[in-house]
């Protein structure tokens, strides 16, 4: 059988489960998307009103998921438009699939200023992705992109790269394999002495905590039994939140774990670096470190564990749960103490930031306990991330350390695209929803169902907030003129609404989640409170 590169690519695509294609064409791609043309009844092309949107979209849906997504954009241009969201992808380990354009093959490293060309675009793709590769011979294409998919389901979920010369997408491939489906992962199990000895120290903990990152939410089931049966702490920073239910009792905002640290005995880090814990809140010889990762280089990244096991959650928890079976462990007056902080932290969350508590509280009261919560970089987010529930695995989407600056708008698209079983909200900035929120027009052409709150302040809030606090109210390229985001809405043709309370807000957002299409509520406000004191928090504990 002979077919072309571009038709495998996107028989490819298909037999691996990918059903949607986040894209924007161009004419060095243009073959793949005649290819596609008669497969739309099996892969959907949903185009973008610019690169980033596509690539956001992509990482939303793969975030909301846990499933492998695909965007396609042209060279130079279009890939730096959409790099931004790669990196974003990188950061929040999602499996995205990069389907780059390139220039013509002969003429790469050139320097001829051929159209959209960029010096090394595979070397800067490269250094976005988990791997990257360039299809210079039909021939090769197959392994290639089995190689991608491969790549995107082993391992540690990261984004891969595959770049096509736009002359390559009409060679002829020969001699295809029965099958266009990638092989099964081969995941590691973890050394079963490494998990005894782990069952060992946490057989003998006064005072557990167990802290949980993105690598978490396909093993919450497990983590929770876990921790009941230990009586650990569980908390999550940015993009863990939900792998344990927020109505857990043992579940706790980053500030009352912060407060907490000094008395654990044993971290468990289940999915995540625990970064914030080694580099901020400090460790000593009597803290026991036990770190379970499907990722190695992340096994004493910064501090040696004292049980390392390499493997992936869903293998290695099961085991050390069953080690553990039938120990007692007396956390009675532990649990009392990670009660008492949390219920103290709430108090202090409402005094000290009641805006953002009131909005917050307004958005959690009407959205489902299923309903998926998309932050961004503003005022109530930042508080969002040690105080809003979330009660279900992946029901929030965050930008783990990158922090992109107006990633929301477009990435919340992806999710309410691949999750239109369950209401979806998102909130900006007026800063930052601008950065994405062409793609209303996106949003409106594919009908999605999404729920935005933008909050209006007429700057970019934290910049000015700092540079009161920080440099003696020297304002300076902070403030800025936004438009009325209701009939910004509306000029596209979606259902734009405003608020003043938190009732209001509550009703519009009623409205919102009714509604078949896409809503922006705009919601003015003022200066906000600092939430900084419960997000960069102090050394605790060591020298």
């Amino acid at each position: 059988m002979t077919t072309t590169v571009a038709n495998l690519a996107v028989e490819t695509l298909i037999a691996n489960g990918i059903t949607e294609f986040y894209c924007l064409p161009g004419i060095q791609s243009d073959p793949l998307f005649d290819a596609l043309y008669d497969r739309t009844d099996a892969l959907t092309p949903i185009h973008t009103r610019h690169e980033q949107g596509a690539a956001y979209m992509a990482m939303g849906a793969a975030l909301a998921t846990g499933k492998k997504q695909v965007f396609c954009v042209v060279p130079g241009p279009g890939f730096l438009n959409a790099s931004a969201a790669l990196c974003t992808a990188y950061a929040t380990n999602a499996p995205v699939l990069a389907l780059v354009g390139e220039i013509p093959l002969g003429a790469i490293g050139k320097g001829r200023g051929l159209l959209h060309e960029i010096p090394d675009q595979l070397g800067v793709l490269s250094g976005l992705t988990k791997q990257a590769e360039r299809i210079a011979d039909p021939q090769n294409a197959h392994r290639i992109l089995q190689e991608a998919m491969e790549a995107l389901g082993t391992g540690r979920p990261r984004p891969v790269g595959v770049e096509v010369p736009t002359n390559i997408w009409k060679g002829a491939v020969e001699d295809l394999p029965n099958t266009l489906v990638a092989a099964a992962p081969n995941a590691p199990e973890g050394d079963i002495e490494a998990v005894k000895e782990a069952a060992k120290i946490l057989s003998n903990a006064r005072s557990p905590m167990i802290v949980v990152g993105g690598g978490a939410h396909a093993s919450s089931e497990q983590i929770t039994r876990l921790a009941e049966m230990t009586g650990a702490a569980v908390v999550a920073f940015r993009t863990g939140h939900g792998a344990v239910s927020s109505d857990n009792p043992l579940r706790i905002g980053m500030p009352a774990a912060h407060s907490l640290w000094p008395e654990v005995d044993v971290v468990v880090g289940l999915g995540t670096r625990l970064s914030a814990q080694q580099m901020q809140w400090g460790i000593d010889s009597d803290l026991k470190i036990i770190h379970i990762d499907i990722d190695e280089e992340e096994l004493g990244r910064f501090n040696p564990p004292t049980v390392g096991i390499h493997a992936d959650l869903k293998d290695a928890l099961p085991k050390l749960i069953s080690e553990i079976e039938g120990f007692e462990p007396d956390t009675k007056q532990w649990r009392t103490r990670i009660s008492e902080e949390e219920a103290r932290f709430q108090k202090l969350y409402r005094e000290r930031l009641g805006p953002q508590m009131a909005w917050l509280g307004a958005i959690r009261a009407e959205l489902p306990r299923d309903g998926i919560f998309v932050d961004e970089l503003t005022q109530c987010a930042y508080v969002a991330r040690f105080a809003f529930p979330t009660y279900v695995p992946r029901g929030f989407i965050s930008t783990g350390y990158q922090g992109t600056l107006g990633y929301g708008y477009a990435t919340a698209l992806g999710v309410a695209h691949a999750r239109r079983d369950v209401p979806v909200v998102n909130i900006c900035g007026d800063g930052g929803a601008l950065f994405t929120m062409n793609e209303l027009a996106t949003a409106v052409q594919h009908d999605i169902p999404l729920t935005t709150v933008v909050f209006n302040d007429n700057a970019y809030g934290n910049v000015r907030l700092l540079q009161k606090q920080e440099y003696d109210e020297r304002y300076i390229a902070s403030n800025l003129t936004s438009p009325d985001f209701v009939k910004y809405a509306e000029a596209f043709g979606a259902q734009g609404l405003r608020a003043t309370s938190p009732d209001e807000l509550r009703n519009c957002l009623k409205t919102g989640m009714a509604h078949k299409g896409p809503t922006v509520i705009e919601v003015p406000v003022g200066e906000m409170p600092s939430p900084w004191e419960f997000i960069l928090m102090p050394k605790v504990r060591g020298n």
